[in-house]
């Protein structure tokens, strides 16, 4: 996990910061390390010494493995507190969205691949209609979440997520939480163009 001392990589540093910089449309450079973000982060005592000022000092060093593997990423909730709280307005959170799509894109094996899917799961089905659907979400979930077991052989972790979902989904239809009908936002094609440019790589000139 995250290394003890960081070390800074001069050739990966500034093509990593840009990259990640215009993706998520923020200015890590602004970041003096107050840690005014770590002292109000909810799961800070749950990343493992990671947290959002030592997150941004990992990009800004080159650290690419490290800014890429760690549990910040997978277990930020994007309450935005950090960016609450920060001075120069930083939402690590928009960092984390990024890195989640560079591990992605990197075809690296997520440190919690529920939360993964999960991220994929909602991404895919607010992206469809433009709203967001329980049933079509919980499909898709499901299906990204039994593809990854089943490269494993955990036939017993398949059956128990399955069997913990369908549970979850009686208790949201008795609450009237769980709706069936696939309802769709205007002008469709405008929501599908900005998820679209959101998961395009940019690419830097570096």
């Amino acid at each position: 996990m995250s290394s003890t001392a960081l070390q800074y990589e001069s050739e990966l540093a500034k093509p990593l910061l840009q990259e990640i910089m215009e993706r998520s449309g923020q200015n890590l450079l602004a970041c003096y390390q107050c840690r005014r973000c770590a002292a109000g982060c909810p799961v800070g005592d749950e990343t493992e010494g990671v947290t959002p000022d030592r997150l941004i000092r990992m990009i800004l060093l080159g650290d690419t493995k490290e800014a890429l593997n760690n549990l910040l990423v997978w277990k930020c909730v994007a309450c935005y507190t950090c960016g609450t709280r920060c001075p120069n307005n930083i939402q690590t959170a928009r960092i984390n969205e990024t890195l989640k799509h560079m591990s992605k894109e990197a075809h690296a094996e997520p440190l919690l691949p529920k939360v993964a899917s999960f991220h994929g799961a909602f991404m895919k089905a607010a992206s469809h209609f433009g709203r967001f659907n329980e049933v079509e979400f919980m499909g898709i979930y499901e299906m990204e979440n039994t593809a990854h077991e089943l490269k494993r052989g955990r036939w017993k972790a398949i059956f128990d997520e399955m069997r913990t979902t369908a549970r979850l989904g009686l208790s949201m239809m008795k609450i009237r939480r769980m709706h069936f009908r696939l309802e769709k936002v205007k002008k469709l094609s405008e929501v599908k163009s900005l998820y679209k440019k959101s998961t395009e790589r940019k690419v830097t000139g570096c």
